[in-house]
């Protein structure tokens, strides 16, 4: 019997043949007599496991040398405050508001240096993105951080903003948790990244940071040792006991990633192929329907996290019962903005959203 499609924002749905190697290992990873969750972190058999996830996650977003990888914990919440406390020196930090994550970002940098919002969308209600030639960058700032992708108001960078271009020195600082690993990522524009795991590459727990060489070694005095850049690069992630299963498992979707092909395509390129298919097939339904809706900027529209609503949301509930009787879970939308919402993230398939797309088909002939 096949598995229900997972629709979740985060944790959310891990490719099928990942979850089937995992569960072949659980007892004995590669003969070794242990589980995964068994191991030391420092032995040879974990030390293999740690290695070979850097090496195939710097192949996939072809991350330059000049880079560490990082393998944290925390999440991007934590991630908020870690990154004021190794970047800003407690001067002044640049943030864009575009939605609930950026939001928390910038609140919570408020207590570690001087937070500004030198661009918002609050005026679209999170529906668009602010003009890059229109945010006020502050001469002075230590780094300006953007949400690539907002999970909740479904608004995503195109593309990342081109600091040098703006006349700004600072580096730019990406919350990627949500779009990560579904597009190629432009280092030249980009100094630090971040995310948790929970969204497009494993379960929850495991944070990645991928930081530029020279950003590290300017934590302040108050940065806890373990979320100190510089002490977990000199470490190789190996200060504190990392999130070890967390990193295997990340390191089965990498492995997978590396198989996936779409048109001659390979790893991220194919995802992205397949990302731009799945998540037009859905958007161009909702806009023809005459049922559904969708209020973000076309130019702007998450190709990861659809959030979309009824006209008549006296259905709501009936179209979420319908929908799990189909086997399409999870996709009612968040309660701060209501509605639904159909995150697709890598793992999700183009059948799944074919599903999809048949339920709210079939369900508009009979209530529209």
């Amino acid at each position: 019997m096949a598995r229900p499609y997972n629709f979740s924002a985060g944790p959310a749905a891990l490719p099928d043949e990942v979850l089937a190697q995992a569960a072949g290992e659980m007892l004995d990873w590669h003969g070794c007599g242990m589980g995964v969750m068994e191991m030391s972190h420092r032995g040879r058999e974990f030390q293999s496991i740690a290695s070979q996830a850097e090496a195939d996650l710097r192949e996939l977003l072809a991350v330059p040398e000049h880079f560490h990888v990082l393998f944290m914990q925390g999440g991007g919440l934590a991630e908020n405050a870690i990154v004021p406390m190794n970047l800003s020196k407690g001067g002044v930090a640049d943030y864009v508001i575009t939605g609930s994550w950026s939001q928390k970002s910038h609140k919570e940098a408020q207590r570690y240096c001087e937070a500004r919002t030198i661009a918002s969308n609050a005026d679209t209600r999170h529906t668009s993105l602010p003009d890059p030639a229109q945010w006020q960058l502050s001469a002075d700032a230590a780094y300006v951080h953007v949400c690539g992708n907002e999970t909740i108001h479904g608004v995503e960078f195109q593309s990342l903003p081109d600091l040098a271009a703006l006349g700004s020195q600072a580096p730019l600082v990406v919350d990627f948790s949500s779009n990560v690993l579904s597009r190629p990522t432009d280092w030249s524009r980009v100094g630090l990244a971040y995310g948790g795991a929970q969204k497009n590459i494993g379960p929850a727990g495991l944070t990645l940071v991928i930081v530029r060489d020279d950003l590290l070694g300017h934590a302040l005095s108050i940065c806890p040792s373990a979320f100190n850049y510089r002490t977990v690069a000199d470490n190789h992630s190996m200060f504190n006991t990392p999130p070890t299963y967390g990193i295997y498992i990340a390191g089965l979707v990498f492995q997978w990633l590396r198989r996936q092909t779409e048109g001659g395509l390979h790893g991220v390129a194919a995802m992205e192929a397949r990302n731009v298919a799945k998540s037009r097939l859905l958007y161009d339904y909702i806009d023809g329907s005459g049922f559904y809706v969708n209020k973000v900027d076309r130019a702007c529209r998450s190709r990861m996290n659809v959030p979309f609503f009824l006209k008549d949301e006296r259905h709501n509930d009936a179209f979420l019962a319908e929908a799990r009787d189909k086997g399409l879970l999870q996709l009612k939308g968040h309660k701060s903005v209501g509605g639904m919402r159909a995150s697709i993230y890598n793992a999700m398939p183009l059948a799944g959203v074919q599903a999809l797309v048949g339920h709210m088909r079939e369900f508009a002939a009979r209530h529209g």
